[in-house]
């Protein structure tokens, strides 16, 4: 089977945003934030989206991995050094879209980005904030794929990476790449905890 991984382009918003969604179907955070399971795919999927659209596009770091049928299957959302908080402006715009996805979740919603952000790592870095495959890519090497990808990158430029591990059993998996966990976000009242991993240029 072969592995594509490219840019995303607008056109490739809701494809991704699906399997992304299907990716995060078990999260425990994203879980945390949309108990309901009957919607939290629907719900989920119209997230991604706000953030693909609103924020990582425009970053340039936003990757999808493709099957050698053309099915995206999953997709890895990088902000580059200095640029993983997102803008006045495209939280403005990403508003109404949010609102939508989380509806009267939007203060849990809140109060988990407030909780990373207060732990995010200050040295320049780029930061991993969204990776997965769907079902259908699951064991395909689309996940390494997309790693891969842009820590070639972060080795050449010399530049650190960061992530945060919504689930303790894939710490493993991370560490075959380089990175090491550094410390835990806990989410406030009575929410998950992630795992902050970070990982030096080799």
């Amino acid at each position: 089977m072969g592995v594509v991984v490219r840019p995303v382009t607008r056109s490739d918003i809701p494809a991704l945003s699906r399997a992304l969604a299907e990716a995060f179907d078990d999260d425990p955070v994203m879980c945390w934030i949309l108990p309901d399971a009957a919607k939290r795919p629907a719900r989920l999927a119209r997230m991604f989206a706000a953030e693909i659209r609103y924020h990582h596009l425009a970053g340039g770091g936003a990757e999808l991995a493709e099957s050698d049928a053309g099915v995206v299957v999953g997709g890895a959302l990088w902000d580059p050094p200095g640029r993983w908080k997102q803008s006045p402006l495209s939280s403005y715009l990403s508003l109404p879209m949010f609102a939508f996805a989380l509806g009267r979740q939007m203060r849990v919603g809140a109060e988990v980005e407030q909780a990373l952000e207060s732990v995010h790592p200050t040295e320049p870095h780029w930061y991993l904030a969204t990776i997965g495959t769907s079902a259908a890519g699951r064991g395909g090497g689309y996940g390494k794929a997309l790693l891969n990808s842009r820590l070639s990158r972060c080795d050449a430029e010399r530049t650190p990476a960061y992530l945060e591990s919504s689930k303790e059993a894939n710490i493993p998996y991370y560490e075959r790449f380089g990175f090491e966990v550094t410390g835990e976000a806990v989410i406030p009242n009575g929410g998950p905890t992630l795992w902050q991993m970070w990982r030096n240029p080799r």
